[in-house]
């Protein structure tokens, strides 16, 4: 008797392991996956403000002087009342 009950059991246990064994792998896939995808955005965001700051050195580069030091000014009235 207790042997047909264990062999009842045992598969209802095998069967549970499998299922808690399965979802543990899909939750570690899920973890790999969400990094993968904040590092893809992080190197996008990076990229994007390389980008903005080639842009500002390029238009520096071609003001003038006088044109730079008012542009400066400019930013640093804003950046005072904050």
């Amino acid at each position: 008797m207790f042997k047909a009950l264990w062999g009842k059991v045992a598969g209802w246990l095998g069967l549970l392991g499998g299922l808690v064994l399965t979802a543990l792998a899909l939750l570690q896939v899920g973890r790999r996956q969400g990094r993968a995808q904040a590092e893809q955005k992080q190197t996008k965001a990076d990229m994007d403000a390389v980008e903005v700051g080639r842009d500002a050195a390029e238009t520096i580069e071609r003001m003038d002087d006088d044109a730079v030091r008012d542009r400066a000014r400019e930013r640093m009235r804003d950046t005072a009342g904050r």
